[in-house]
């Protein structure tokens, strides 16, 4: 069995720094360049509220029953047995799909490279920018001592995985801090486009009013603004991904009753990251503008490199020395730990499923693999860690140009696979909640026999209920409705002539 060993600290980390991988700090970029900086702070806000609301609805069917595998284990009983069980395996893939992305983003990141003549056009103090290093080492070798980094990690006792990631996730804080500060410094050393933040103009301006989609169309007006707010968002769902995880947790959590920790967890993650990111964009789009030549790109699959990062951008363009290279090395280190926590997440869902016969085929091979998958050794599930790890080896796919956009691919398919997921759970929890209240007030079956101590523990209002949020039935709505609009239409751009076979299967395969 897991054991509870993690602390309320060590799963409040988890979550944050699972979420905080290379996402935002190459995706704000993008956002700014499609909406404009300030639609794109609104983006992240809108965003933020459907996961918000998501994860409060999986936070209080967790805290009143914490069983593993609670993202898939919820719809199983209350939609349907065979849809919990997909959704598990769904899970699954999206979680070490994600991983191997990570990785791979690693190996972009190294191949960190400024164009001469951009560096001239802003007087950059040295006529070169790069690493080189990174630049002649195979990306195999990264992708090979990544992965094995990755895996020793999970292979120890959680509770010191969780002491990792608590360290990880105050660096992650503070240099997110850091980067608010220093973006805000830059913009206050001089007048940049006028005397005040709100009369700033294109490219400098709150938001676009066009739109280009494959260098073929382009909308304006009304219809450009609500595209490239739409495609934002869309965008900056890939960096808000993760949060679930504080969930995976509670089979192994110690203070699950105690202290309240998935309600803390939940908002503090919430609060963290809607003003952490909101903050970074809002502070990196008052320096550079949406038209930077590293910003233009488009592309609706594909991992870029540092030097397509704002936040590098605003120290290049301010001629500031240093500073892009210990960016570019945090850019490296924050995919290293979230791909740490995708191996872990992806492994307590497969050990979740080994639990569940009817998730598995009937052939005797497959009952062998799933008791083995079942199995712990001081407490971690080696088996299901090391058979998630060997999917992370679809990240050598970045040794060759063609197959990594593939795994570009993949990893827009596994965000559209999680917005399905968090409808479902939203659906489940729907009827969670009609369930719960029906038991609270005795309309349930008779045959349950419910003492008038247990119909008090179901009352949502009621002290010993352990997590509620008001009116998180309309928020359950809320963020379904979001999702599944979101899911639908994600890929709206692969429709544009000229079609994308591979574009389209990429963003509705998981649909």
């Amino acid at each position: 069995e897991l054991r509870q060993t993690l602390k309320e600290r060590h799963v409040n980390m988890i979550g944050f720094s699972t979420v905080l991988g290379l996402g935002l700090f190459l995706s704000a970029g993008k956002a700014i360049y499609m909406a404009g900086p300030g639609a794109a702070v609104l983006a992240y806000l809108v965003a933020g509220t459907i996961m918000w609301s998501a994860m409060a609805c999986l936070g209080e069917m967790t805290a009143l029953f914490p069983v593993k595998g609670p993202i898939f284990e919820f719809p199983r009983r209350f939609i349907d047995e065979s849809v919990g069980l997909a959704i598990g395996w769904i899970t699954w893939f999206s979680w070490v799909v994600t991983l191997a992305a990570e990785i791979m983003s690693i190996t972009e990141v190294f191949r960190f490279h400024f164009d001469p003549a951009y560096l001239q056009t802003f007087q950059y103090p040295s006529d070169r920018l790069e690493w080189r290093a990174g630049m002649d080492t195979n990306p195999a070798v990264w992708v090979g001592i990544f992965l094995i980094v990755v895996l020793l990690v999970n292979l120890l006792p959680v509770r010191q995985y969780g002491r990792i990631e608590y360290v990880f996730g105050c660096i992650k804080i503070t240099f997110l801090v850091g980067l608010i500060l220093f973006n805000t410094v830059l913009n206050a050393r001089h007048k940049f486009h006028a005397d005040r933040f709100w009369t700033y103009k294109d490219p400098y301006g709150f938001a676009r009013n066009d739109f280009s989609v494959k260098d073929t169309h382009t909308y304006t007006g009304a219809l450009g603004g609500l595209t490239s707010f739409w495609t934002t968002l869309t965008t900056t769902l890939f960096s808000l991904m993760g949060w679930e995880i504080i969930f995976f947790t509670a089979a192994e959590n110690r203070d699950l009753r105690k202290t309240e920790t998935l309600k803390l967890a939940t908002r503090k993650i919430t609060i963290r990251v809607l003003v952490l990111y909101a903050l970074c964009a809002f502070t990196v789009g008052l320096n550079v503008p949406w038209d930077d030549a590293h910003l233009a790109d488009l592309t609706i699959h594909g991992i870029s490199g540092g030097q397509n990062s704002v936040f590098i951008l605003a120290a290049v363009r301010e001629r500031v020395k240093v500073i892009p290279h210990l960016f570019n090395a945090f850019f490296i280190f924050s995919p290293f730990s979230t791909a740490i926590n995708n191996l872990y997440g992806a492994s307590r869902i497969l050990h979740a499923l080994a639990s569940h016969r009817d998730a598995w085929p009937e052939w005797g091979f497959f009952e062998a693999i799933r008791s083995r998958l079942e199995s712990t050794r001081m407490g971690v599930p080696m088996n299901a860690v090391f058979v998630s790890w060997l999917v992370g080896f679809l990240a050598f796919l970045s040794t060759n140009e063609s197959q990594a956009e593939n795994l570009g691919r993949m990893a827009t398919a596994a965000v559209a696979a999680n917005l399905i997921i968090f409808a479902v759970n939203c659906i489940a929890y729907l009827q969670f909640y009609r369930q719960v209240n029906a038991a609270a007030t005795g309309k349930l079956d008779e045959d349950l026999n419910l003492t008038p101590e247990m119909r008090n523990f179901y009352k949502r209002a009621s002290r010993q209920y352990p997590y509620r949020s008001h009116l998180q039935w309309i928020r359950a709505a809320y963020a379904c409705t979001g999702c599944i609009l979101l899911a639908l239409f994600n890929g709206w751009r692969t429709f544009v002539s000229p079609f994308s076979a591979k574009d389209f299967v990429a963003s509705y395969i998981a649909i």
